[in-house]
């Protein structure tokens, strides 16, 4: 990982921290040259990440953090999110069909979509015993 501004943050792994990792990424953006669309969606991409690990990395009330690093380099930008929960790779997840969960008014299940489509890349992998999906953004 080579890059400029490298920044990191580690909460719990709860909700209520999940508008405080979007206060620190708004943080980190306002000195990149992005856009408001472009910052927009990369704070809902973090979002989305950030909740599904909230709900679903620590099953059974078993406690745990989650670690998010942002920096910049070649013109673009990435997001780290780390946790130690149960493995999960959220690129083998296959698409929801939009059109039939909003005819049956099915709530859920948008999240890992609306962060691929807002994001220009995501990579996964499980290292020392942590999730670890990086995300990217082009200028």
């Amino acid at each position: 990982m080579t890059g400029q501004d490298l920044r990191e943050i580690t909460v719990p792994a709860v909700l209520g921290e999940v508008d405080r990792l979007r206060a620190f990424l708004r943080d980190y953006l306002a000195g990149t040259a992005f856009g408001e669309e472009a910052r927009l969606k990369i704070e809902l991409a973090l979002h989305e990440i950030c909740v599904n690990v909230a709900q679903y990395a620590y099953p059974r009330g078993r406690g745990g953090e989650v670690a998010v690093r942002v920096w910049k380099a070649g013109g673009s930008l990435f997001i780290e999110v780390r946790d130690r929960g149960v493995p999960f790779n959220p690129l083998e997840k296959e698409n929801p069909d939009l059109m039939v969960k909003l005819r049956r008014g099915e709530r859920g299940g948008y999240g890992i979509y609306f962060f691929r489509t807002l994001m220009d890349g995501l990579a996964y992998r499980r290292a020392g015993g942590q999730n670890v999906l990086t995300v990217r953004k082009d200028a």
